[in-house]
């Protein structure tokens, strides 16, 4: 069985076959599309931001300790203290006492160096009164109700003690 089947043209044996001769698409061209660079005119590009001064701030800000700052912070280790379970009620009140008298003694010593009116002095003078009365109170409680109540109010006198301080 030998099957010799000779063709004659190679590429003639199938019609579905297309030669590049006969190919009805084109080849791929070049784009013909012209691109638009940006043209060369005497506008000159804006100058970068300089980033050196982007730190600084425009606003000031006040670095000064407020005059009343040592009287404050006196009264605010007070009230963290009072937040806090510390010993008895008696040594809370004794250090209620201590704070409110070195308070004192700080607000007289900036009211003879001028910086602190009298006016402010008494305020604050009668404050810390108020504030050791309500300590004396703590000290005096039997109750879990009331002692909270009363250590509750010597906080809040204790609060606007330190607002007095910091308006100096």
């Amino acid at each position: 069985m030998n099957l010799n089947l000779k063709i004659s043209n190679p590429r003639s044996y199938s019609s579905t076959v297309n030669s590049p001769e006969t190919f009805l698409i084109e080849k791929r061209r070049r784009s013909e599309i012209v691109r638009q660079r940006r043209p060369k005119t005497e506008i000159s590009q804006a100058k970068p931001p300089n980033f050196e001064v982007g730190w600084k701030r425009t606003k000031e800000i006040n670095l000064e300790l407020p005059i009343g700052y040592v009287i404050a912070d006196f009264l605010e280790k007070l009230e963290e203290l009072m937040g806090k379970e510390f010993g008895s009620t008696e040594l809370l009140a004794k250090a209620g006492e201590i704070v409110a008298e070195r308070a004192r003694e700080e607000a007289e010593i900036l009211m003879d160096e001028g910086k602190v009116e009298e006016r402010m002095v008494t305020e604050l003078f009668r404050v810390l009164k108020l504030m050791e009365m309500d300590l004396a109170m703590v000290k005096a409680s039997v109750k879990e109700e009331t002692l909270d109540e009363r250590l509750k109010q010597a906080k809040a006198r204790c609060r606007q003690a330190i607002l007095v301080a910091y308006s100096f």
